[in-house]
């Protein structure tokens, strides 16, 4: 419930947003027409964020036939979790990485890259299927979703500002219009950021200790983090960044920058593990 209260806020703020920008340029006129883009953008984001994530990772549904282990896990899983199956990907990006994705329990996908089929056992991939099916279960996947769409649809947006500002009229008012819109067009794109981060941490340490307790163990799960964290920092992220808080592991957590710590959109990943190892999760 308390997700749904979150996702709708976060709907209604970005819909507010749009209008108020919309006034902004253009007065009532221009606020009519924020409004029709902000109906639009936000009912886009409710019903087409699973499409968008599974389009920006190239992953392929893939049959029982094809991979009947792969499908024999999620199903016991989702048999524990009371929950219906989802569909089933697998993207073909060499970086060890999986996601969940989707409105909810009975709209819910599970993508895999091909780099984690590459080098976990099938019980670590059992943990980390067991982490995804919590995110499903908690409803944490209709947020992440969400947020994750409205961070693309805000980063074209402040683009197209940009560029409409840059070639617009001339004067005076065209200076201020182009340094106003460069401003957009850095700030959004950085505001959806942390947007994402606020609301990503605590829902991975929480997937992982609902994991943990699905499978009545943590060390399936906590063995395949180690490993990740080590392939996603030799194998290079061709992930789009808004999408990088719906996987497991922070896919540029490899990338060198003084500000890491503080743009990080996961928790570090050596306290995850010594949570599931410390057995915290079974309070």
């Amino acid at each position: 419930m308390m997700n749904n209260v979150k996702t709708a806020a976060i709907l209604a703020a970005i819909g507010g947003l749009m209008i108020l920008a919309g006034g902004a340029y253009g007065g009532t006129g221009g606020a009519v027409i924020g409004m029709m883009i902000g109906v639009a953008f936000v009912g886009g984001s409710y019903w087409f964020s699973d499409k968008l994530a599974i389009k920006s990772a190239r992953a392929v549904e893939v049959t029982e036939a094809q991979m009947p282990r792969y499908f024999a896990i999620v199903r016991d899983l989702c048999e524990r979790a009371d929950l219906p199956m989802p569909r089933i990907y697998v993207a073909p990006d060499p970086q060890p990485n999986a996601f969940a994705t989707g409105r909810g329990p009975h709209h819910a996908a599970v993508c895999v890259n091909q780099g984690i089929l590459d080098i976990l056992s099938w019980e670590e991939l059992q943990g980390v299927l067991a982490h995804e099916i919590s995110h499903v279960r908690n409803r944490d996947i209709l947020i992440s979703s969400v947020a994750a769409a409205i961070a693309m649809g805000i980063t074209l947006l402040a683009r197209m500002a940009m560029w409409a500002g840059m070639f617009g009229g001339g004067g005076r008012d065209r200076n201020d219009g182009v340094l106003g819109t460069l401003a957009l067009a850095i700030l959004a794109p950085i505001a959806a950021t942390f947007l994402q981060m606020a609301l990503s941490r605590n829902r991975e340490y929480e997937a992982d200790r609902r994991g943990a307790k699905l499978l009545g163990t943590g060390e399936p799960l906590a063995s395949a983090l180690e490993k990740l964290d080590r392939g996603v920092r030799l194998v290079p992220a061709t992930v789009n960044p808004a999408q990088a808080t719906a996987y497991i592991a922070n896919p540029f957590a490899g990338q060198r920058s003084p500000f890491a710590k503080f743009t990080a959109s996961h928790p570090p990943m050596e306290d995850r593990v010594a949570r599931l190892r410390s057995g915290e999760w079974q309070h």
